[in-house]
């Protein structure tokens, strides 16, 4: 039987652990470079997940992670043996990033692109002051918080559950709107959005209230207004050991293990 991946490139974080994991596969199976490979096996943490999906955005190329990091929600367990075997046993996770227009406060537009989320953060010791809108109705005229963010299924687990967010199903065809240690108004947690809705968010007084925008480590500062959307034009592909899925990962997230 034809095998799916024959062509595999390895990618790093610096670590030395990951480098020295680096080196040694290397050494055992054959390496070309990404553009070539039929799958990316990246060794470190997930950042260094979230990197490579980044960086190979719109090529489709399945990234199976191996843990060489500190958390690895995102990766599979750290083994040197029947690498191909277990590519070919893999569970296909696909996902989509949401997409980020950021207008600064002189009226130039930013774009980039969001795997976990993109959020909106004070700049000063001042709360920010957010109108929040979905598909262009205005459903918070005025939100007081350090911020708010829009969160993917994918990373629900991570900034959004932090701040109180709800953890959401790989497969649910929903967002999590949070807010960010919000003062008014103080009931409000949040909300579970169709995948499908648009949401705007416009800074009120952004001269005296700075708010940056912020699409996973995507950083523009001093914005005025702030649109974000699902791109189903773009599919990520992770690779997960049976199991070991990300639908089960985010699973036994809610049950506390």
């Amino acid at each position: 039987m034809a095998r799916r991946f024959n062509h595999i490139a390895f990618v790093a974080s610096a670590a030395p652990d990951a480098q020295g994991a680096l080196k040694t596969l290397q050494g055992r199976y054959a390496n070309v470079a990404p553009e070539e490979a039929d799958a990316i096996v990246a060794l470190g943490g997930d950042g260094l997940m979230l990197q490579s999906l980044h960086r190979l955005m719109g090529t489709a190329k399945p990234i199976y992670g191996m843990n060489k990091g500190t958390v690895g929600f995102l990766m599979n367990d750290y083994r040197e043996e029947d690498l191909f075997e277990r590519l070919e046993a893999a569970e296909r996770s696909v996902v989509h990033p949401l997409l980020m227009v950021a207008w600064d406060v002189h009226g130039v537009a930013h774009t980039a692109r969001a795997i976990n989320e993109v959020s909106m953060l004070r700049q000063t010791y001042q709360a920010g002051k957010l109108r929040v809108s979905v598909d262009s109705h205005v459903r918070i005229p005025e939100l007081i918080a350090d911020g708010i963010l829009v969160s993917t299924p994918a990373g629900s687990t991570a900034y959004n559950l932090s701040v109180g967010g709800t953890i959401l199903p790989l497969n649910a065809p929903l967002l999590a709107l949070t807010p960010i240690s919000a003062f008014r108004p103080r009931r409000w947690r949040g909300a579970l959005l169709p995948d499908y809705a648009k949401i705007q968010v416009e800074v009120l007084e952004a001269e005296n209230r700075p708010v940056s925008a912020v699409a996973d480590h995507t950083e523009f500062r001093n914005v005025s207004h702030v649109h974000v959307s699902m791109d189903r034009s773009v599919d990520l592909v992770m690779l997960h050991d049976p199991g070991h899925s990300l639908d089960e990962r985010i699973l036994r997230e809610q049950f506390g293990y």
